[in-house]
């Protein structure tokens, strides 16, 4: 996942599927009798193998190795760090010892790193060092440290959302140079102010929010790509901006950061059997964030899909299954989006029959959810892509497989925001699963998944403590078994979401459950959730 406070997600619909016996029934893992259609017996026999073989011990031992690689980096996996290309090494030999022939897809990423914390504050006339929680460094900042005259341009602080302070270069007509240029939040890109400022002499720039409506706090934003300025760059809240206009203020503006395009990596590994003209995808993001070492986000989904691939190289599929994992999740799908731009300019997109993801599959504090693929529960708008045709079908057997070993599951908006969003885009089915980030649970989930109501379901998203310690075991165990099985099920045969083939032995099309009593047929309230978010979603202005 990915940096940043984000926008809370719609709420979290299906409640469970096959559940007639009410809350209480979910929570203890029953189905009714009248449940509706779910995978057959035979069909879970099928797989039974491969989720055996995919053990939770195997999937943690995985973990223990990204741990111990971060541990040995800085506490960090992200793309462009040495942790990251040790996480690849590790991967790749991994891959290579169960008998695949891994490639390694290097690509350009706009890599940033902040390498100490910000200084804001006041130097006269009323000496003031501003809490850390009242600005930010702009994501690709340059770094200095600068001590000088604040100068307000073309704002007086009032609250307005529409001002264009330092959207043009006359705006800074007299500007004295190296002194600090506090522009307020407008109209136009961070990046055109901070580029003005740069251009007039300023030594750095504060940028403060407009103070209208919900725009009071710091600013978390975006300078849109290294290189575009070489200054210090801060983003500050209303009240911490408008304290430092004045007559004959100066203040300290200090950041120190690492702003540059680098290399990083994806990998990719396919069987040796099946059909390479309907591929079944299945990925995970192997990157972390800078903060911290990415155990459960995402090592969960990497450590699992590597445990199925190791399982799986032997299994004579009826279509092939290729296993990806992604580099610059983090800053904004940017390995997926670049494995996919790949396949449609080489005209090869049309070989991929589906797409599965798995990000985040450990949360300590885990629901059971899978993506909304037929928008039954999410409306299509800002917060929930329209899934492909074929999506919902993924969704439901997702949910069939849970029913059938009595467990509840619930919905996540299927925003797009993870590395599924370049496949969707694209018209590939895609579905996967996910446990949680930020968001906190409610009481209503914890009574379906147990757990602590009002707690977040990851309480380590985004920082140092996402480690091997931050896993819930049962988690791993429960989602390692539905990557297996969904894996296995779409190696064999995958009519039922696109077509393709012909339904062979058990595994049937499934039909929609009708039926729940909860309300809206599989649909109840739930609470929100807070999906992935990613730095080339920061705000630009």
């Amino acid at each position: 996942m990915t940096p940043n406070d984000l926008h809370p997600r719609a709420r979290i619909a299906r409640v469970g599927l096959a559940l007639a016996g009410g809350l209480a029934l979910v929570a203890s893992g029953g189905l009714a009798a009248n449940a509706g259609p779910t995978h057959e017996n035979s069909n879970n026999n099928t797989t039974q193998k491969l989720r055996t073989a995919v053990s939770v011990e195997n999937v943690v031992g995985h973990l223990d190795a990204l741990d111990t690689i971060a541990e040995a980096n800085d506490n960090t996996r992200a793309s462009g760090t040495k942790g990251y290309s040790e996480s690849v090494g590790y991967i790749v030999d991994k891959l290579k010892a169960a008998g695949y022939s891994p490639t390694i897809q290097t690509f350009k990423f706009p890599f940033y790193a902040q390498l100490s914390a910000p200084v804001l504050a006041q130097t006269s006339p009323t000496p003031t060092s501003y809490a850390a929680d009242t600005f930010a460094t702009m994501t690709y900042s340059g770094s200095g440290d600068v001590s000088g005259a604040i100068t307000a341009v073309d704002t007086a602080g009032v609250a307005s959302a529409t001002n264009t302070s330092g959207c043009e270069a006359a705006d800074f007509a007299g500007f004295e140079p190296g002194s600090i240029a506090l522009v307020q939040r407008g109209t136009c890109p961070f990046s055109q102010k901070a580029l003005n400022a740069e251009t007039a002499g300023a030594g750095a720039v504060v940028i403060f929010n407009t103070g209208v409506g919900g725009n009071t706090g710091p600013i978390a934003g975006t300078l849109g790509a290294p290189g575009v300025v070489s200054i210090p760059v801060l983003g500050a809240s209303y009240a911490t901006g408008t304290s430092l206009i004045g007559d004959a203020v100066t203040a300290r503006v200090a950041t120190e950061t690492i702003s540059e395009n680098r290399d990083t990596y994806n990998i990719l590994a396919e069987t040796a059997t099946g059909d390479s003209d309907n591929v079944v995808m299945v990925g995970a993001h192997l990157d972390s964030v800078v903060a911290g070492p990415g155990i459960n986000d995402n090592g969960s989904g990497s450590a699992a899909i590597l445990a199925v691939a190791e399982s799986m190289q032997k299994v004579k599929t009826t279509n092939q299954v290729r296993f990806a994992w992604w580099g610059a999740e983090e800053l904004g799908l940017l390995g997926a989006e670049h494995y996919v731009t790949d396949l449609v300019e080489n005209g090869a997109l049309d070989e991929v029959g589906l797409y599965l993801n798995f990000d985040m599959i450990g949360s300590t504090n885990f629901g059971r959810f899978v993506y909304d693929g037929d928008n039954s529960a999410f409306e299509v708008g800002p917060n929930a892509a329209e899934g492909p045709e074929g999506s919902g079908q993924i969704e439901q057997d997702f949910h069939d497989y849970f029913a059938s070993a009595g467990l509840a599951s619930g919905e996540t908006a299927f925003s797009g925001r993870s590395d599924y969003g370049p496949f969707i885009a694209e018209g590939i089915p895609a579905g996967g699963l996910f446990t949680g980030a930020e968001g906190i649970k409610t009481p209503e989930q914890a009574t379906l998944f147990g757990g602590t109501a009002g707690k977040p379901y990851d309480a380590c998203y985004h920082i140092a403590c996402d480690d091997e310690t931050n896993l819930s075991i049962e988690a791993l165990d429960q989602m390692s078994d539905a990557v297996a099985h969904l894996t296995l099920t779409y190696a064999m045969n995958t009519v039922g979401v696109n077509g393709a083939g012909s339904a062979k032995g058990n595994f049937k099309q499934k039909e929609s459950f009708d039926g729940n009593p909860l309300g809206g047929g599989t649909e109840s309230g739930g609470g929100l959730h807070p999906e992935h978010d990613h730095d080339s979603e920061l705000a630009d202005r």
